[in-house]
């Protein structure tokens, strides 16, 4: 059983929500899945300055579990998922993948193979730029990345992204995941662990 470390950072649940049916969609191939936040960096009077990410964090603090380097060196793959700021990852993101350096440099993040996906609030908010640059940092791991690519249609439905799966959030604050982004998470889920699950059998 090829095992997986679905590892994001959101403010206000989106990305949450759509690591989750990333991870069901992993589980449903077969692997072994890890859900887990990054922590979070910003200061509490700001968290409580909006209300939307302050329900989320309070949501999740006790009940997601904390990403830690251990779960990169127990998995066999990785999904990381960010909003994009700035047409980047998060800052909390990238202070996770900043400490990987130890085990990184013993060969431990090396040979595994990975997956990114994220969200943005407009159409073209900078999400292909976001995923490009968090694969920048697998590309250093020298992780095996598995992009949805076109290779079924049901992508083209949820936007046709073949970097990673990419929510548009609009201005609405919590809403549920389209269902066509919610089959194109489980779909990406699926092959990240069907490639993961090739790898440990060879």
């Amino acid at each position: 059983m090829a095992k997986l470390a679905v590892v994001y950072y959101s403010s206000t649940g989106h990305v949450h929500k759509m690591a989750q049916a990333l991870a069901a969609g992993a589980e449903s191939a077969g692997a072994e899945v890890r859900l887990r936040r990054v922590a979070e960096l910003a200061p509490e009077e700001v968290i409580r300055s909006q209300n939307a990410w302050h329900e989320h964090y309070v949501a999740t603090k006790d009940t997601v579990q904390e990403a830690t380097l251990d779960d990169l060196e127990w998995a066999d793959g990785f999904a990381l998922g960010s909003p994009t700021r700035y047409g980047l990852p998060a800052s909390q993101l990238k202070q996770f993948m900043d400490t990987t350096g130890p085990i990184w440099a013993q060969g431990k993040l090396a040979n595994k193979v990975a997956t990114s996906f994220t969200s943005a609030m407009n159409r073209h908010g900078g999400q292909e730029s976001t995923i490009l640059a968090i694969n920048n940092v697998l590309y250093h791991w020298g992780a095996i990345i598995v992009p949805p690519g076109y290779t079924d249609p049901l992508l083209y439905a949820s936007g046709g992204n073949p970097y990673g799966t990419s929510l548009v959030t609009g201005q609405e604050g919590h809403q549920e995941l389209p269902a066509e982004i919610t089959e194109s998470l489980r779909y990406q889920g699926q092959r990240l662990a069907q490639y993961a699950e090739k790898l440990v059998r060879s």
